[in-house]
């Protein structure tokens, strides 16, 4: 082996974190620069003085040079280990100023939460999740966006929303879901109506042969009552908020299909009466859903959770 060979040092290959030591290293070798003793800069640290010298035997076996002299009146740099100290001030103000920036984007993060929710799950079960977060973080700013499960889905695929939730039957395309809760459709009508006085089930065939007062194709609602009658329920109206629907029938404008969540209070002060279905599946889940392989973070997770409570 020729000279130049013995003094080329260690081979420089492999990745970089494998060659370069990690920051609690070089915090300790910063320390040990400024007070001048290795059970000193152990103390500041937290770390006992037997784990800092093996810490910097390590870091001097990875760097192939000697970096600090120990004696009894303390530890000095070597002329190397000064060099390397200057390097390692560089790179740990540039860690600090990674972690400053980190901070600020979860406090800008933190401090907003877009929601978009479709309209029975906005209208009757957000106000008390979002009152609930309020309790947990007082300081986040929280924005509603109500509209169907398509729209939910827009704005979920297009940044404009942190978390979603739907109804429908399936979860939309590029997102990713949690199953909150649990619902079930029923078909109500005013009292005046023929329909509240039958004594019998309505079977689906009558179910769909009847014009109703329906949510627009592209909510959640209407995609559960299309399934489970096979396409061909007959819209007498369209109107695109739960609490349209709800006043139609109340007026006795005919006959709607609404989630039981929604006319509880109609029902108990017999606003509205309802007309029981048979052969008709209209159970469906509530589902949160945010953009696939993105998992809420931040205040989107708490939400989440609250919604599990």
């Amino acid at each position: 082996m020729s000279n130049a060979d013995e003094q080329a040092g260690p081979e420089v290959t492999g990745p970089l974190a494998h060659r370069v030591p990690d920051l609690g290293a070089l915090e300790l070798l910063l320390a040990v620069a400024r007070l001048g003793s290795l059970g000193g800069a152990a103390r500041e640290l937290g770390i006992t003085q037997p784990a800092a010298s093996s810490r910097i035997r390590s870091m001097e076996r990875q760097l192939g040079v000697a970096l600090v002299d120990r004696s009894p009146r303390g530890s000095r740099l070597t002329d190397a280990g000064a060099l390397v100290t200057d390097w390692a001030r560089r790179i740990v103000e540039a860690a600090e100023a990674f972690d400053v920036g980190a901070q600020a984007l979860r406090v800008r993060r933190d401090s907003r939460l877009r929601v978009a929710a479709s309209m029975t799950i906005a209208e009757y079960l957000l106000p008390g999740w979002l009152l609930a977060l309020r309790a947990q973080r007082p300081d986040t700013a929280v924005s509603l966006h109500a509209g169907n499960s398509t729209v939910v889905a827009e704005r979920l695929l297009s940044d404009e929303a942190d978390l979603g939730f739907v109804e429908g039957l399936s979860v939309p395309a590029g997102l990713d879901s949690a199953v909150i809760a649990h619902d079930r459709l029923i078909v109500v009508t005013a009292p005046g109506h023929a329909w509240a006085r039958r004594r019998r089930s309505l079977a689906a065939e009558e179910l769909a042969s009847t014009p109703l007062i329906l949510r627009e194709k592209g909510s959640g609602t209407r995609q559960v009552l299309d399934a489970a009658l096979g396409g061909l329920a007959r819209p007498l109206i369209e109107l695109s908020s739960t609490t349209a629907v709800k006043a139609a029938a109340v007026s006795g404008a005919g006959p709607a299909v609404l989630s039981e969540l929604a006319v509880g209070e109609e029902l108990a002060m017999r606003r509205l009466v309802p007309v029981p279905v048979e052969g008709v599946a209209l159970a469906r889940d509530l589902r949160a859903v945010w953009p696939t392989g993105h998992r809420p973070t931040g205040p989107a997770r708490d939400l989440l959770s609250l919604t599990r409570g």
